[in-house]
């Protein structure tokens, strides 16, 4: 019966648990950092260097590698945020900058239609056609951009000249 109640332990029983001091803690967690996983010589070594039991050693590494797991997701996902918002910022100024050339190509069309009723009256404003593959290109040339204004069925290319003007 006095077999599991002998005074003669190493280690302090499950009743008088020790806490680590602050030494301890800073071995264990340059051991942790070296190698989060424990092998069982490893903690073996490390509960007699500690004076404290293997059990011990053990679920201290257990609970370290939980929290480090949070710490990593909680990393992860801040950085994800990071990543959203940016890709969010960066959207909403591509769709600014896409607003700002659907008005720029209005305001294009408008003087079109302008010039065009002035050359002939009777033409409708809604036949212009502009190649917008071409206009999508970043280096814009007016001989590159196909435009014309069609008229009684016929398209009608405009001058060079007169669409480098819409070129800014």
């Amino acid at each position: 019966m006095d077999f599991f109640h002998t005074q003669n332990r190493k280690y302090p029983t499950k009743r008088n648990k020790q806490r680590l001091n602050q030494e301890q803690v800073s071995l264990l967690e340059r051991s942790f950092i070296s190698n989060n996983k424990l092998e069982p010589e490893r903690k073996l070594q490390l509960a007699n260097q500690l004076g404290v039991p293997p059990r011990q050693v053990a679920i201290w590494y257990q609970n370290k590698r939980a929290r480090w797991k949070t710490q990593n997701l909680e990393l992860d996902y801040n950085e994800l945020q990071q990543k959203l918002e940016s890709a969010l910022v960066e959207k909403r100024r591509v769709e600014k900058e896409v607003e700002r050339l659907k008005g720029e190509l209005e305001k294009a069309k408008e003087m079109v239609c302008a010039l065009k009723q002035t050359v002939d009256p009777q033409v409708s404003c809604n036949s212009i056609s502009f190649d917008h593959e071409a206009a999508r290109s970043s280096s814009l040339h007016a001989a590159d951009v196909n435009c014309s204004i069609e008229n009684n069925g016929e398209f009608l290319p405009l001058n060079e000249d007169f669409y480098a003007c819409f070129i800014v």
